[in-house]
């Protein structure tokens, strides 16, 4: 059985290229009251994630709502073991597939085809498992011909089609999604929505972050609501939403 749990999990994140006096001081102004400070050697330091207990479990289709900057994307990307927290602890059982940043490891120069072992590889797919797929996401993303030509010769939504097709082929058990993407035309992106409702049903945990309380209250049996990297509540979907929706 998947599951995520986090005991304790914080993160400071050091910030090197603010310089000068003045400047320093208005860093530590930001609304953001007691998550910014510096620390021995005078670097300006911001706690992204701070103390946060929460524990993930097979089923759960978690909602993280919150304003900007409120820390739901750091969260996910402690989760995904991209950032290590500075104390506490994160555990997991199950695959995870970040859709955080759905072009990461595609190259410019290389074809469409390439592309899509290079990516699927970042996402811990086998070489057979790529090569299983490749048919069945070629097909998906419509591209035709142009798969054989360099990703440079793209345009910026024939790009995100071909990423989106591959990071959807993925078999996750925990699958982690910042904000739902935009892959192109009204016909394709029916397409887009229905692959994307088929990996949820397809995996154990799903947590994403997204500013739609309506798509909250429709895919999601709970929500986290942060606030100042910390948790401000966690429960039933239409308990929580109806809270932050009263204090927005």
């Amino acid at each position: 059985m998947a599951f995520i749990e986090l005991k304790g999990a914080t993160l400071d994140l050091p910030i090197y290229d603010v310089q000068g006096r003045s400047l320093k001081k208005k860093v530590m102004r930001m609304g953001r009251r007691n998550t910014i400070a510096e620390d021995n050697d005078g670097v300006i330091v911001v706690r992204a994630i701070d103390n946060v207990d929460l524990r993930l479990e097979s089923g759960d289709r978690i909602g993280l709502i919150g304003h900007n900057g409120a820390g739901k994307s750091t969260l996910l990307r402690i989760m995904a073991g991209i950032y290590a927290p500075t104390h506490g602890t994160v555990s997991c059982d199950g695959k995870i597939v970040p859709l955080l940043d759905i072009s990461l490891g595609m190259d410019e120069n290389s074809t469409g085809l390439q592309n899509i072992r290079l990516r699927g590889l970042l996402l811990g797919m086998s070489d057979s498992e790529i090569q299983s797929k490749q048919e069945e996401i070629a097909e998906f993303c419509e591209l035709g011909d142009y798969l054989d030509l360099p990703l440079r010769t793209y345009s910026s939504g024939m790009r995100v089609r071909l990423a989106f097709a591959v990071s959807t082929a993925v078999d996750a058990d925990i699958l982690l999604l910042d904000e739902v993407m935009g892959v192109g035309d009204a016909s394709f992106m029916n397409k887009a929505k229905a692959r994307l409702q088929d990996l949820h049903h397809r995996s154990e945990i799903v947590v994403l972050a997204m500013h739609a309380n309506a798509e909250i209250r429709r895919m999601c049996n709970k929500v986290l609501w942060m606030e100042r990297g910390r948790v401000r509540a966690f429960g039933p979907t239409e308990e929580v939403v109806s809270a932050y929706e009263a204090q927005v």
